[in-house]
Protein backbone atom coordinates (compact mmCIF):
# COMPACT_ATOMS: atom_id res chain seq x y z
CA UNK A 1 0.00 0.00 0.00
CA UNK A 2 1.58 3.34 -1.25
CA UNK A 3 0.58 6.52 1.12
CA UNK A 4 -0.79 9.36 -0.96
CA UNK A 5 -2.31 12.88 -0.82
CA UNK A 6 -4.34 14.48 -3.89
CA UNK A 7 -4.14 18.44 -3.20
CA UNK A 8 -7.10 20.36 -4.44
CA UNK A 9 -8.03 24.17 -4.21
CA UNK A 10 -11.30 23.43 -1.57
CA UNK A 11 -9.52 20.09 0.47
CA UNK A 12 -6.80 17.74 0.69
CA UNK A 13 -7.40 13.91 0.99
CA UNK A 14 -4.91 11.44 2.81
CA UNK A 15 -5.38 7.79 1.85
CA UNK A 16 -3.17 4.03 1.29
CA UNK A 17 -3.21 2.81 -2.53
CA UNK A 18 -2.84 -0.81 -3.71
CA UNK A 19 -1.51 0.51 -7.47
CA UNK A 20 -2.37 -3.25 -8.52
CA UNK A 21 -6.09 -2.60 -8.30
CA UNK A 22 -6.54 0.41 -7.46
CA UNK A 23 -8.18 0.30 -4.04
CA UNK A 24 -7.92 2.65 -1.74
CA UNK A 25 -8.08 2.39 2.31
CA UNK A 26 -7.33 5.01 5.35
CA UNK A 27 -8.66 8.16 3.63
CA UNK A 28 -8.73 11.11 5.47
CA UNK A 29 -9.87 14.51 4.14
CA UNK A 30 -9.18 17.92 5.60
CA UNK A 31 -11.13 21.02 4.11
CA UNK A 32 -8.25 23.33 2.55
CA UNK A 33 -7.95 27.64 2.20
CA UNK A 34 -6.38 27.87 -0.90
CA UNK A 35 -6.14 31.70 -0.51
CA UNK A 36 -5.06 31.23 2.82
CA UNK A 37 -1.55 32.10 4.17
CA UNK A 38 1.38 29.47 3.57
CA UNK A 39 1.46 28.03 6.78
CA UNK A 40 -2.42 27.06 7.23
CA UNK A 41 -2.19 25.64 3.67
CA UNK A 42 0.66 23.64 4.96
CA UNK A 43 -0.71 22.45 8.14
CA UNK A 44 -3.81 21.49 6.45
CA UNK A 45 -2.03 19.27 4.70
CA UNK A 46 0.51 17.92 7.12
CA UNK A 47 -2.77 17.23 9.64
CA UNK A 48 -4.85 15.40 6.44
CA UNK A 49 -1.14 13.28 5.91
CA UNK A 50 -0.76 12.63 9.70
CA UNK A 51 -3.80 10.56 10.14
CA UNK A 52 -2.36 8.23 8.00
CA UNK A 53 -1.25 4.99 9.36
CA UNK A 54 1.88 4.52 7.55
CA UNK A 55 6.04 4.19 8.71
CA UNK A 56 8.81 6.36 8.21
CA UNK A 57 11.12 5.89 5.09
CA UNK A 58 8.35 4.82 2.37
CA UNK A 59 8.20 6.81 -0.60
CA UNK A 60 4.64 9.10 -0.70
CA UNK A 61 2.67 10.00 -4.34
CA UNK A 62 1.41 13.54 -4.49
CA UNK A 63 -1.20 15.17 -6.98
CA UNK A 64 -1.37 18.66 -6.62
CA UNK A 65 -2.24 21.59 -9.24
CA UNK A 66 -0.05 23.49 -11.57
CA UNK A 67 1.86 26.09 -12.09
CA UNK A 68 4.36 23.79 -10.02
CA UNK A 69 7.75 22.75 -10.14
CA UNK A 70 6.74 18.67 -10.45
CA UNK A 71 10.31 17.18 -10.75
CA UNK A 72 11.85 19.54 -7.79
CA UNK A 73 8.73 19.82 -5.40
CA UNK A 74 8.43 23.44 -5.74
CA UNK A 75 4.78 25.76 -5.73
CA UNK A 76 4.97 28.08 -8.85
CA UNK A 77 1.58 29.45 -7.92
CA UNK A 78 0.82 32.87 -9.49
CA UNK A 79 -1.82 35.02 -10.99
CA UNK A 80 -4.02 31.95 -10.96
CA UNK A 81 -6.29 32.23 -8.16
CA UNK A 82 -5.34 29.92 -5.70
CA UNK A 83 -2.00 28.98 -3.58
CA UNK A 84 -0.85 32.50 -4.09
CA UNK A 85 1.05 32.01 -0.54
CA UNK A 86 2.62 29.32 -1.59
CA UNK A 87 4.59 31.01 -4.25
CA UNK A 88 8.77 29.83 -4.14
CA UNK A 89 8.37 27.42 -1.21
CA UNK A 90 10.29 24.38 -1.49
CA UNK A 91 6.83 22.07 -1.26
CA UNK A 92 9.20 18.79 -0.81
CA UNK A 93 11.28 20.24 2.41
CA UNK A 94 8.44 20.96 3.52
CA UNK A 95 6.83 17.71 4.06
CA UNK A 96 9.74 15.06 4.64
CA UNK A 97 10.89 17.35 7.13
CA UNK A 98 6.94 18.18 8.49
CA UNK A 99 5.16 15.09 8.53
CA UNK A 100 5.13 12.54 11.72
CA UNK A 101 6.44 9.86 10.28
CA UNK A 102 8.80 11.42 8.19
CA UNK A 103 8.79 10.22 4.38
CA UNK A 104 11.43 8.68 2.73
CA UNK A 105 10.73 10.64 -0.94
CA UNK A 106 8.37 12.66 -2.39
CA UNK A 107 6.90 11.79 -5.94
CA UNK A 108 4.96 15.27 -7.10
CA UNK A 109 2.63 14.56 -10.27
CA UNK A 110 -0.18 17.08 -12.10
CA UNK A 111 -3.67 16.67 -10.20
CA UNK A 112 -4.91 15.96 -13.75
CA UNK A 113 -2.05 13.97 -15.03
CA UNK A 114 -3.05 11.62 -11.62
CA UNK A 115 -6.47 11.83 -12.62
CA UNK A 116 -6.18 10.28 -16.11
CA UNK A 117 -3.72 7.65 -15.25
CA UNK A 118 -6.11 6.78 -12.51
CA UNK A 119 -9.01 6.09 -14.53
CA UNK A 120 -6.90 4.48 -17.53
CA UNK A 121 -5.42 1.59 -14.94
CA UNK A 122 -8.55 0.45 -12.99
CA UNK A 123 -11.17 3.32 -14.00
CA UNK A 124 -13.43 4.34 -16.74
CA UNK A 125 -10.92 4.75 -19.86
CA UNK A 126 -9.34 1.39 -18.89
CA UNK A 127 -8.72 -0.43 -22.03
CA UNK A 128 -8.06 3.03 -24.17
CA UNK A 129 -5.32 2.97 -26.00
CA UNK A 130 -5.17 6.83 -26.31
CA UNK A 131 -7.79 8.52 -23.84
CA UNK A 132 -8.02 12.36 -22.68
CA UNK A 133 -8.97 13.21 -19.54
CA UNK A 134 -10.22 17.28 -18.26
CA UNK A 135 -10.89 18.38 -14.87
CA UNK A 136 -13.49 21.04 -14.66
CA UNK A 137 -13.33 23.18 -10.83
CA UNK A 138 -11.17 26.51 -10.38
CA UNK A 139 -9.96 26.15 -13.60
CA UNK A 140 -9.04 23.45 -16.61
CA UNK A 141 -6.94 20.54 -16.16
CA UNK A 142 -5.86 18.41 -19.20
CA UNK A 143 -3.89 15.33 -19.58
CA UNK A 144 -2.79 13.28 -23.09
CA UNK A 145 -2.32 9.16 -22.54
CA UNK A 146 -1.19 7.09 -25.01
CA UNK A 147 -0.20 3.47 -24.34
CA UNK A 148 -0.37 4.35 -20.29
CA UNK A 149 2.12 7.31 -20.67
CA UNK A 150 1.10 10.98 -20.17
CA UNK A 151 2.03 13.20 -23.56
CA UNK A 152 2.75 16.54 -23.44
CA UNK A 153 3.77 17.09 -27.04
CA UNK A 154 2.68 15.45 -30.38
CA UNK A 155 -0.41 15.77 -32.73
CA UNK A 156 -3.31 17.70 -31.22
CA UNK A 157 -1.76 17.75 -27.59
CA UNK A 158 -1.76 21.27 -26.92
CA UNK A 159 1.31 23.31 -25.11
CA UNK A 160 3.09 21.24 -22.54
CA UNK A 161 -0.27 19.18 -22.36
CA UNK A 162 -2.26 21.94 -21.31
CA UNK A 163 -5.56 23.24 -22.12
CA UNK A 164 -5.51 26.20 -20.12
CA UNK A 165 -3.17 27.81 -22.71
CA UNK A 166 -5.29 27.56 -25.46
CA UNK A 167 -7.17 30.04 -26.65
CA UNK A 168 -10.93 30.73 -27.94
CA UNK A 169 -11.65 33.55 -30.08
CA UNK A 170 -8.26 35.23 -28.85
CA UNK A 171 -9.13 34.89 -25.34
CA UNK A 172 -7.85 31.81 -22.77
CA UNK A 173 -10.08 29.20 -22.83
CA UNK A 174 -10.51 29.71 -18.71
CA UNK A 175 -11.84 32.92 -19.52
CA UNK A 176 -14.89 30.42 -21.27
CA UNK A 177 -14.81 27.81 -19.09
CA UNK A 178 -13.71 27.98 -15.49
CA UNK A 179 -15.33 28.84 -12.00
CA UNK A 180 -14.77 32.42 -12.22
CA UNK A 181 -15.51 33.13 -15.73
CA UNK A 182 -19.04 31.00 -15.32
CA UNK A 183 -19.56 33.30 -12.18
CA UNK A 184 -18.73 36.69 -14.11
CA UNK A 185 -21.02 35.35 -17.15
CA UNK A 186 -23.98 34.38 -14.81
CA UNK A 187 -23.18 37.72 -12.90
CA UNK A 188 -25.31 37.19 -9.36
CA UNK A 189 -22.25 37.68 -6.52
CA UNK A 190 -24.18 35.35 -4.11
CA UNK A 191 -24.39 32.45 -6.35
CA UNK A 192 -21.95 30.02 -7.12
CA UNK A 193 -21.44 27.24 -10.09
CA UNK A 194 -23.81 24.84 -7.51
CA UNK A 195 -26.74 27.51 -7.19
CA UNK A 196 -26.42 28.02 -11.26
CA UNK A 197 -26.67 24.19 -12.31
CA UNK A 198 -29.57 24.19 -9.54
CA UNK A 199 -31.32 26.90 -11.25
CA UNK A 200 -30.89 25.63 -14.79
CA UNK A 201 -32.32 22.13 -13.78
CA UNK A 202 -35.18 24.41 -12.25
CA UNK A 203 -35.92 25.96 -15.95
CA UNK A 204 -33.85 29.36 -15.81
CA UNK A 205 -32.71 29.89 -19.22
CA UNK A 206 -30.23 32.43 -18.23
CA UNK A 207 -28.46 29.58 -15.87
CA UNK A 208 -29.08 27.32 -18.93
CA UNK A 209 -27.59 29.54 -21.27
CA UNK A 210 -24.24 30.37 -19.66
CA UNK A 211 -23.63 26.75 -18.38
CA UNK A 212 -23.87 26.03 -22.28
CA UNK A 213 -21.98 28.67 -23.85
CA UNK A 214 -19.33 27.43 -21.34
CA UNK A 215 -19.02 23.80 -21.98
CA UNK A 216 -19.97 24.07 -25.58
CA UNK A 217 -17.02 26.12 -25.83
CA UNK A 218 -14.85 23.45 -24.44
CA UNK A 219 -15.86 21.16 -27.02
CA UNK A 220 -15.27 23.31 -29.76
CA UNK A 221 -11.46 23.64 -28.27
CA UNK A 222 -10.97 20.48 -27.48
CA UNK A 223 -12.77 18.02 -30.70
CA UNK A 224 -10.15 19.16 -33.18
CA UNK A 225 -7.32 17.84 -30.01
CA UNK A 226 -9.35 14.91 -29.76
CA UNK A 227 -9.24 14.01 -33.45
CA UNK A 228 -5.84 14.67 -33.96
CA UNK A 229 -4.48 13.27 -30.77
CA UNK A 230 -6.80 9.67 -32.16
CA UNK A 231 -8.62 9.73 -28.95
CA UNK A 232 -11.07 7.32 -28.60
CA UNK A 233 -12.14 8.06 -24.81
CA UNK A 234 -12.63 11.27 -23.08
CA UNK A 235 -13.27 11.46 -19.05
CA UNK A 236 -14.23 14.08 -17.54
CA UNK A 237 -13.87 15.16 -13.30
CA UNK A 238 -13.38 18.10 -10.95
CA UNK A 239 -16.31 18.85 -9.20
CA UNK A 240 -18.19 20.69 -12.47
CA UNK A 241 -18.50 16.62 -13.79
CA UNK A 242 -20.60 16.68 -10.72
CA UNK A 243 -23.59 17.68 -12.61
CA UNK A 244 -23.07 15.47 -15.56
CA UNK A 245 -26.60 16.02 -16.25
CA UNK A 246 -25.71 19.66 -17.57
CA UNK A 247 -21.90 18.98 -19.13
CA UNK A 248 -22.48 16.19 -21.22
CA UNK A 249 -25.64 17.54 -23.82
CA UNK A 250 -23.45 20.80 -24.09
CA UNK A 251 -19.91 19.60 -24.18
CA UNK A 252 -20.97 16.46 -26.82
CA UNK A 253 -22.19 19.16 -28.84
CA UNK A 254 -18.97 21.24 -28.87
CA UNK A 255 -16.83 18.12 -29.85
CA UNK A 256 -18.86 17.14 -32.58
CA UNK A 257 -18.99 20.55 -34.12
CA UNK A 258 -15.17 20.72 -33.44
CA UNK A 259 -14.78 17.49 -35.59
CA UNK A 260 -15.02 15.02 -32.97
CA UNK A 261 -18.21 12.91 -32.88
CA UNK A 262 -18.45 10.58 -30.03
CA UNK A 263 -20.02 7.39 -30.85
CA UNK A 264 -22.01 7.70 -27.27
CA UNK A 265 -22.81 11.24 -25.53
CA UNK A 266 -21.75 10.34 -22.47
CA UNK A 267 -25.79 10.16 -20.73
CA UNK A 268 -24.61 7.15 -18.48
CA UNK A 269 -21.88 6.58 -16.28
CA UNK A 270 -21.30 3.28 -17.01
CA UNK A 271 -17.48 2.15 -18.56
CA UNK A 272 -16.03 2.79 -21.97
CA UNK A 273 -16.60 0.01 -24.40
CA UNK A 274 -12.49 -0.20 -26.11
CA UNK A 275 -12.90 1.08 -29.37
CA UNK A 276 -15.85 3.14 -28.66
CA UNK A 277 -15.69 6.91 -29.04
CA UNK A 278 -17.18 8.07 -25.98
CA UNK A 279 -17.29 10.43 -23.02
CA UNK A 280 -17.90 9.60 -19.49
CA UNK A 281 -17.75 11.83 -15.89
CA UNK A 282 -15.33 10.16 -13.86
CA UNK A 283 -16.06 7.10 -11.39
CA UNK A 284 -18.23 7.38 -8.87
CA UNK A 285 -15.88 7.15 -6.06
CA UNK A 286 -13.58 10.11 -7.51
CA UNK A 287 -10.77 8.20 -6.28
CA UNK A 288 -8.82 8.38 -9.63
CA UNK A 289 -6.14 10.98 -8.50
CA UNK A 290 -5.32 9.29 -5.74
CA UNK A 291 -4.41 5.84 -7.58
CA UNK A 292 -2.98 8.10 -10.40
CA UNK A 293 -0.57 9.65 -7.71
CA UNK A 294 0.28 5.91 -5.75
CA UNK A 295 1.46 4.78 -9.97
CA UNK A 296 3.81 7.33 -9.95
CA UNK A 297 5.05 6.97 -6.87
CA UNK A 298 5.14 2.99 -7.06
CA UNK A 299 7.25 3.49 -10.21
Amino acid sequence: MIPVLEIGGTHVTAALVDPRDGRVTGRTREPLDADGAAEAILAAVRHCADGLSVPPGVRWGVAVPGPFDYARGIALFRGVGKFEALYGLDVRRALLHGLRQRPGDIVFLNDAHAFLTGEWSAGTVRGHRRAVGITLGTGVGSAFLADGHIRDTGPGVPPEGRMDLTEIDGRPLEATVSRRAILARYGDPAADVRDIAGRARAGEERARRVLDDAFTGLGLALGPRMADFGATALVVGGSMAQSWDLVAPALSTGLATGGWMPDDPGAGADPLPPGARAIRPAGSTGDAALVGAAHAAGR
